[in-house]
């Protein structure tokens, strides 16, 4: 059997030559970041009250509601009624979810210092 013998190829205080490493496959969202031309619009976060995001939550949810009541309306009538009441109800709470941080200053869950 015959061993061969090593000779490096770089010298004292050079770093080698790396050879290229295979690229691995680009995630989903690697994708993203990297077509992305400023990298904080992937990253930023917003912080909502809790109130404000149920307010948004029972509008839309109402809304749907209203709109699943109007369809239903021709056939169903006793079903349509029981959900266009429920969307009104449901707009209803998301729409005072929404403005009560604004209107009620001393309400729990609204941040009373000025930033």
């Amino acid at each position: 059997m015959r061993i061969n013998t090593f000779t490096p190829s770089f010298k004292q205080g050079v770093a080698p030559a790396q050879t290229p490493q295979p690229k691995s496959k680009a995630t989903f969202l690697e994708k993203f970041h990297t077509a992305a031309k400023n990298s904080a619009d992937m990253t930023d976060t917003i912080v909502v009250p809790r109130t404000i995001f149920k307010g948004y939550l029972g509008i839309m949810t109402g809304t749907t509601l209203l709109t699943a009541g109007g369809l239903l309306a021709q056939k169903f009538s006793k079903t349509s009624k029981v959900l266009s009441l429920a969307g009104l109800a449901t707009s209803l709470y998301g729409t005072y979810a929404f403005v009560r941080p604004f209107i009620i200053k001393d309400a729990p869950g609204v941040e009373k210092k000025k930033v």
